[in-house]
């Protein structure tokens, strides 16, 4: 049987903001870290085992993303409440998470007097969505939305695949790979190959492989 307070799971494939978020969010009276895990994989274990009240979770980790584990979490666990602590300040990623079943987002950077009363919005069944995370949902509207082939083409760029041959890899003309850069530069307002790429990875329509 649990104690009471709001129980908490954590979720940071690095060792020391894990550690450092345990600590924290020990120190809080009614708070309490019933477990942490280093990937989505092993969240998805840890959550099925424990039941947390609250998961804390990062986005970009090894093995499974934190996007692709809300999304198994929230199907599974359909009230589970998933609050995103991540670097990533990219209007893409947040859209992702809060689409997959996120009830609040905010950035590693946040003090712990944001952190704190997140924890205890999302506890009682609220979302948290801080003035800077809704600006970047707001810029997200305002620019351009790629289609998935779209993201597919810019991520083949950053690769470094000329037209051509992201024709071949897509099984798509070169001259068809050209109309959807066409469609690609307005949206990302850039200028060329070089920039959307950097926009795009600003915004996290991309990410850089793991290395």
């Amino acid at each position: 049987m649990k104690s009471k307070g709001i129980h908490i799971l954590v979720v940071d494939d690095h060792s020391v903001v894990r550690e450092g978020l345990i600590s924290i969010i020990c120190a809080e009276p009614g708070f309490g870290v019933v477990g942490a895990a280093s990937n989505g994989a092993e969240a998805i274990e840890a959550y099925d085992r424990l039941l947390p009240d609250v998961t804390i979770m990062d986005l970009r980790m090894p093995v499974l993303g934190g996007v692709e584990a809300i999304g198994i979490i929230r199907n599974k666990h359909p009230g589970a409440k998933i609050l995103v602590l991540s670097n990533s300040i990219g209007d893409e990623d947040i859209h992702l998470a809060l689409d997959s079943g996120a009830m609040g987002y905010i950035f590693k950077h946040s003090s712990i007097h944001e952190i704190v009363p997140a924890i205890r919005s999302v506890a009682e069944g609220n979302e948290w969505i801080p003035m800077d995370v809704s600006d970047q949902l707001r810029h997200r509207v305002a620019a351009g939305v790629l289609t998935s082939r779209e993201r597919e083409i810019v991520h083949l760029i950053m690769l470094g695949e000329a037209n051509k041959e992201i024709g071949d890899r897509l099984g798509i003309t070169e001259q068809t790979v050209k109309s959807h850069l066409r469609n690609i530069l307005p949206k990302l307002q850039a200028r060329d190959r070089t920039e959307a790429v950097t926009v795009a990875l600003r915004r996290g329509i991309i990410h850089l492989p793991e290395t």
